[in-house]
């Protein structure tokens, strides 16, 4: 039987923010907070995400955009709260879109699978391109390579939420 004791307070587990590192326009490097989204725009944006998901497990492109441009700029806004202005004015496209990106893996799955974007720009769980598995192969056999692959997400559909993010066991055992 488990009573309120077994648990532990959500704020003991659960990240409330991420911090990111962006070089802006001026060639200064400035540290931006992106806050965990309101309840209400998390399920919008879980939603988003998981029509994009659903459209890309099908195989086929739509044949339209899932998102216009200004829904696209709204997703971003939602991922990035506060912190959208700012960058939408030191920052140049390109990292904008990765730092919004990141941001969304993040809401949507966990810290970790948001830093393997960050670092990568590829997509968690997406094979990289042919030139970084060329550059990869270089620096050891093929078969190294080959079992360091991931397999594929499942594209069942029978997963309806996504997994929660959480502190790692450091950032825990330095909270204590």
């Amino acid at each position: 039987m488990s009573n309120v004791n077994d648990f532990e307070a959500l704020d003991n587990f659960l990240e409330d923010f991420l911090e990111l590192p962006v070089r802006g326009r001026d060639g200064q490097t400035r540290v931006y907070r992106i806050e965990d989204p309101s309840a209400e725009d998390g399920i919008k944006i879980e939603r988003i995400t998981s029509l994009a998901a659903r459209l890309a497990a099908g195989g086929k492109a739509p044949g339209t955009p899932v998102l216009d441009d200004q829904e696209e700029l709204n997703l971003y806004r939602m991922c990035l709260g506060e912190a959208y202005e700012p960058l939408m004015r030191e920052v140049k496209w390109g990292p904008f879109k990765h730092v919004a990106l990141t941001a969304m893996f993040w809401v949507t799955t966990d810290r970790e699978t948001a830093l393997q974007f960050w670092r990568t720009g590829q997509q968690p769980g997406k094979a990289p391109n042919r030139e970084t598995r060329r550059q990869a192969s270089r620096g050891s056999s093929v078969s190294a390579t080959a079992s360091t692959t991931p397999s594929p997400a499942s594209t069942s559909g029978t997963r309806a939420a996504s997994r929660r993010r959480s502190r790692s066991r450091a950032a825990a055992r330095r909270q204590t």
